[in-house]
């Protein structure tokens, strides 16, 4: 019977935390038994978003309290997984928490990455073996630390026939490109969810998150929250008209024309961006054409890196949050005729059971001392076994 473990992971667009239930059938499959997104606490998500989106700072006592909270939360949201699947800890062979990227600098004179996410707050909250930390021993080694799912990618994707590029549309969108017999490629490509979500929720106030249960509730809990925080199948954009001055504007930043390995997040891509840019034009566009236009800029910055490292890329599978946006669907296959664009799916893998799975996976391969990066996606001077390991 193969191994079960666990696979958590909250990205960039804060949606939720994402843990599922995975057993790996043999050496290139994965199978999710099952998968949940647990909601953030109020109190929690309205502190990360400060810090994810709007570029706020935190002291070291602020940093220590959230890396708790949201150890305590991870371990919430995997303890409810398990238990409503009638599978007890002792079952579990690992947990693998990417936990949330609270900084992503690599290419900073000191390179630095940070994950918060206590380990040893999962470990004694579930009894299972942990393994966290993923992105720094990379980084040690040059690398960008990111993306780390490429390796997943590859093993569970790949086709001995066909080009194939990955596309997930986090709150940063990377892309995966498996090229049947040649080293595996893959890059942050540039904004995704991440601004969209945010230019959504600046004008659609009553859509943010509000608190749901007692207002009293610890804010350990992963308190309930109504949480509709993003254009649902991209309806608002797609009702709006790409304005071609701020796409333009937007599309010239030199991230896009910079080689590979490369890799962003918030501290580039983030809200304050958009503004600084729009300040600059001579007329402010029409709000619901500016999603419009991130939208298009997030297809069209996908599609460039594709085309630039797979020309003959035969099928497009999409993963994550956005594989949901049947706007961004519809304008990636208006980029790309004559390629099938579909999601993970097909393959057997939901979208959004991906880089929940990932980390499950990276977590089986550290505990058997095996490489979990890919040298030539991170830029890393060797492939490396991944993270620590907290034992219960």
């Amino acid at each position: 019977m193969s191994k079960l473990y666990v696979g958590s992971i909250c990205g960039t667009s804060l949606d939720g935390i994402d843990v599922a239930l995975v057993e790996f059938p043999s050496a290139s499959s994965a199978r999710v038994i099952n998968y949940a997104s647990a909601p953030l606490g109020t109190r929690l998500s309205t502190a990360m978003r400060a810090i994810v989106f709007n570029g706020a700072t935190c002291d070291a006592l602020t940093y220590g309290q959230l890396d708790q909270q949201f150890g305590i939360a991870i371990a919430k949201a995997i303890n409810e997984l398990l238990q409503s699947n009638s599978v007890s800890s002792d079952k579990i062979t690992a947990i693998g928490s990417h936990g949330i990227n609270l900084l992503h600098a690599p290419d900073e004179d000191i390179p630095v990455t940070l994950q918060i996410g206590d380990p040893n707050q999962i470990v004694r909250l579930t009894g299972i073996t942990t393994v966290a930390d993923f992105r720094r021993r990379d980084v040690a080694l040059g690398g960008q630390g990111a993306p780390l799912a490429p390796a997943f990618h590859a093993c569970v994707f790949a086709d001995r026939n066909e080009t194939r590029v990955v596309l997930n549309l986090g709150g940063i969108a990377n892309i995966t490109v498996l090229k049947p017999g040649e080293p595996v490629i893959g890059f942050d490509t540039g904004p995704a969810n991440g601004l969209l979500d945010a230019w959504y929720v600046e004008h659609h106030p009553n859509n943010a998150p509000r608190q749901t249960d007692s207002p009293t509730s610890d804010n350990t809990e992963l308190s309930r929250v109504n949480y509709d925080a993003f254009d649902r199948n991209g309806h608002w954009a797609s009702g709006g008209g790409v304005n071609q001055t701020l796409l333009k504007l937007l599309a010239s930043d030199d991230y896009f024309s910079r080689p590979a390995p490369k890799s962003t997040g918030k501290e580039h891509f983030n809200y304050a961006w958009l503004k600084k840019h729009m300040r600059t034009l001579p007329n402010v566009p029409n709000t619901q054409d500016v999603q419009a236009t991130l939208a298009e800029l997030t297809a069209r910055t996908v599609c460039a890196s594709i085309r630039a490292h797979a020309p003959n890329v035969g099928s497009l599978l999409v993963c994550g949050g956005g594989a949901h946006n049947d706007d961004i669907i519809e304008r990636l296959r208006a980029e790309l005729p004559g390629t099938k664009v579909a999601t993970t799916e097909t393959l057997g893998v939901a979208p959004d059971h991906v880089e929940a799975a990932a980390f499950a996976w990276l977590a089986k391969r550290t505990l058997a001392h095996e490489s979990g990066n890919v040298s030539s996606v991170t830029g890393a001077s060797a492939d490396t076994i991944l993270g620590g390991v907290y034992f219960t």
